[in-house]
């Protein structure tokens, strides 16, 4: 959920964009809607620092209820899915008729930004609005759905909306704490209306062979289309994770004066060893052309006795893979195993490993990203589709064998944080290509 990959292997080779709009759907008049509701949405959700929307919690569903009201006062009918999710429709589309489906989540990550997920929400409700006011007949019908518990913050698992949608979201899942309340998400999610019991029998509880495509607006999350100055761009992929919450590095804690480096068994320094191994593989995998990104966002010694004088006899750590490709996820996995048990050898430590939680990579339709392209060409835009680095719904959709699409707009200094910076012009934009890729479905 959180770097757009910016490897020169993976993006590809700019289209000339035309110079000039092709018959430009003029959806200009949709930004102080815009406008308003981003402001609302804040304002509901505002923190001390950022928003915070937490997953299946009261702050996410008085945002639902506002994306409810918005889209009830515009004529639309809404209703709540088995897990929860919020749908909007023109009008009730009957169960054995195919449609195209618009979604992205409304929660955020603590402290976060205003625009991760809802800008899709949001997207697609205009779009819907659009549609009604104008008239449109559309070959294919419309729906949007704002999805529950895209992030892992709150609950330590992500996509829990499209997953419990899917049949994905097991028990166990549901047995989960909230970080903050220390509730089950199986209580949150109660709460919210959710019927638990099919969810955790893991029923599907859509019947996917109905949508003929998927979309999902959001904002890109890293650099990239700052850098190449794209206000709109598709998206050819959604790489994967494999993700370790808790992994325990033991040694024996000692004298920082008094034992030498051969009678050391020196926890920090294995595990700095390690994290420099690993950087080795991903230097080498990148060299070869191929993508991944390895991170370690928490690393710890015991707070309850660690000293400056003191040798570490323990430290708690992270561990975070990303990539395209399952190959270079289970060879990322293998080389952190193997590496572990040399340095077991060689520095006399032991880890232990908490179960990994893995995300295979998704894999975007081809002719939607080319409808997408097309769009972007006939809005004047220039026209180059990059890879997300970061996770989303849109995986989910792709992986049960879904047609998915992707649309990014260009946004300033990442995301996860309250400095989300997205022109309202570059959303506009995102809009009119994602209102034209709907409108002109065949």
């Amino acid at each position: 959920m959180n770097v757009i990959a910016n490897d020169h292997t993976n993006v590809s080779k700019s289209m000339t964009p035309h110079p000039v709009p092709l018959n430009p759907p003029s959806l200009e008049h949709l930004t102080d809607d815009a406008v308003k509701l981003f402001a609302d949405l804040k304002a509901l959700s505002k923190d001390k620092d950022g928003v915070s929307r937490p997953s299946y919690g009261d702050a996410e569903s008085k945002a639902f209820d506002m994306v409810e009201k918005y889209a009830l006062d515009h004529g639309l009918i809404t209703s709540r899915d088995a897990a929860a999710n919020l749908v909007i429709e023109l009008e009730s589309i009957p169960d054995d008729q195919e449609y195209i489906l618009i979604g992205s989540h409304l929660d955020s990550v603590p402290q976060g930004g205003n625009y991760d997920g809802a800008a899709g929400v949001i997207a697609g409700l205009l779009c819907l609005v659009e549609i009604k006011k104008t008239g449109t007949v559309t070959s294919i019908p419309v729906k949007v759905i704002a999805l529950r518990g895209e992030e892992s913050a709150w609950f330590g698992a992500c996509y829990l909306g499209s997953k419990a949608l899917l049949g994905k979201l097991d028990e166990s899942e549901q047995q989960l704490v909230q970080r903050d309340d220390g509730r089950t998400l199986k209580e949150h999610m109660k709460d919210c209306g959710a019927q638990v019991e099919r969810i955790g029998a893991n029923e599907v509880l859509i019947d996917t062979s109905k949508i003929k495509a998927f979309f999902e607006l959001h904002i890109e999350q890293g650099p990239v289309m700052i850098a190449r100055n794209l206000p709109v761009a598709a998206v050819t992929g959604i790489r994967g994770n494999l993700r370790h919450r808790r992994i325990k590095c033991t040694g024996e804690a000692g004298h920082s004066g008094a034992v030498p480096r051969w009678l050391r068994h020196d926890a920090v320094f294995a595990t700095s060893e390690l994290i420099t191994r690993i950087d080795d593989h991903w230097t080498t995998i990148l060299q070869h052309g191929g993508d991944l990104v390895a991170t370690c966002g928490i690393l710890n010694t015991n707070p309850q006795n660690q000293a400056m004088s003191r040798i570490p006899g323990e430290v708690i750590f992270s561990f975070e893979a990303r990539s395209q490709y399952e190959h270079t996820l289970a060879a990322i996995e293998a080389l952190l195993h193997s590496e572990c048990a040399t340095i077991t050898y060689e520095r006399k430590v032991k880890f232990e490993f908490d179960k990994p939680v893995k995300t295979p990579p998704a894999v975007l339709d081809e002719n939607l990203i080319e409808r997408i392209n097309n769009a972007c060409v006939e809005e004047g835009l220039p026209v180059e589709a990059i890879p997300s680095g970061a996770g989303h719904d849109a995986s989910l959709f792709a992986n049960a064998g879904v047609s998915t699409g992707m649309i990014f707009v260009r946004n300033r200094n990442g995301s996860h944080n309250p400095e989300e910076d997205m022109d309202i012009e570059d959303f506009i934009r995102g809009i009119s290509v994602l209102y034209r890729t709907i409108t002109e479905f065949k």
